[in-house]
């Protein structure tokens, strides 16, 4: 991932609409994965729509500044290999 906020902002907004994976600290030894398709960005903050399979809620935002000090790492699919990269 780029190392400013508006370069992050500008490749989420490349990738609108395509499947995600985020991978988040949620403690400080564990993290949570979860898929979805990057719907909307913003100004700080990007929302992506979960996939209900796997999700007990429906949609999840973070801010830019999460992916910039790796609180949240983003994996974009490919469809060519069908796996997150």
């Amino acid at each position: 991932m780029p190392n400013n906020l508006m370069d992050i902002k500008e490749q989420l907004e490349g990738h609108l609409g395509k499947k995600v994976m985020l991978t988040a600290q949620a403690g400080r030894k564990r993290k949570t994965e979860r898929k979805g398709v990057l719907k909307e960005t913003y100004h700080s903050v990007f929302v992506v729509d979960l996939d209900q399979e796997e999700n007990a809620f429906k949609r999840v935002s973070y801010s830019y500044a999460d992916v910039l000090t790796s609180s949240v790492e983003v994996s974009f699919f490919d469809e060519k290999t069908s796996e997150y990269a």
